[in-house]
């Protein structure tokens, strides 16, 4: 197995924040907020949704443009992102149902609570992601829904190199890069589900759901 190598847990140069906002992260945005909709139950009134790690706030922006129920909180640890996040809130026209907030996801107050607690490739940053998921299960509200798509690291140099070479084929050679180091710091779907498992919920609810990506899916008691 390929051993897991961390990244840098926050990118917050302007540079960074803009080749990130820059890359075509389009459909797995989409595919991201089509399945976590098939998971959302119906409720009425209007829905409250937190989203760790929301970088420059593109999910919340496509959950949004889908669902005139839900207000998001987009919550990073870097200023730089937040910046970019902002602007693509004002010129999505949703300022009023998605406010930013800088704060370290490991460090939230824990008293909030949200219909939808969701979040995609935050894990794969952390060292630990272990105080990420105890919170993110606390937030939930009753009946909520929490869901969480990352990276899966290979089993292999040569399987890393099949998927950049796949789905990074028309990116510049740095985010390439990016893409790389990022799947040498993801988890696999066996260190996850022990995570979900010693933090009390089912590690079931994890499974992998491409050839790159595990998702985490947990639903709160009524």
């Amino acid at each position: 197995m390929l051993p897991r190598t961390l990244e840098p847990e926050v990118m917050d140069s302007p540079s960074e924040a803009q080749e990130y906002d820059a890359m075509d992260h389009r459909e797995v945005n989409r595919r991201f907020v089509d399945d976590l909709l098939d998971r959302l139950a119906p409720r009425a009134g209007g829905l409250r949704a937190i989203d760790l790690g929301t970088g420059t706030a593109q999910i919340p922006i496509e959950l949004c443009g889908r669902c005139e129920s839900v207000h998001v909180t987009a919550v990073d640890a870097a200023p730089s992102m937040l910046v970019l996040a902002d602007q693509n809130i004002r010129q999505s026209g949703l300022s009023g149902r998605v406010e930013t907030r800088l704060d370290d996801a490991k460090q939230l107050d824990p008293s909030g609570r949200f219909d939808i607690v969701m979040s995609n490739s935050i894990i794969h940053h952390l060292a630990d992601p272990r105080p990420v998921i105890e919170l993110a299960i606390g937030l939930l509200d009753a009946g909520g829904l929490l869901f969480f798509r990352d990276l899966m690291r290979p089993a292999s140099d040569a399987e890393l190199a099949a998927l950049v070479r796949q789905h990074a084929a028309g990116c510049t050679e740095h985010q390439r890069r990016l893409f790389s180091d990022s799947l040498h710091a993801a988890l696999t779907v066996a260190e996850m589900q022990q995570l979900v498992a010693a933090a009390g919920a089912d590690p079931q609810g994890v499974v992998a759901t491409s050839d790159r990506h595990w998702t985490w899916v947990h639903e709160a008691d009524d």
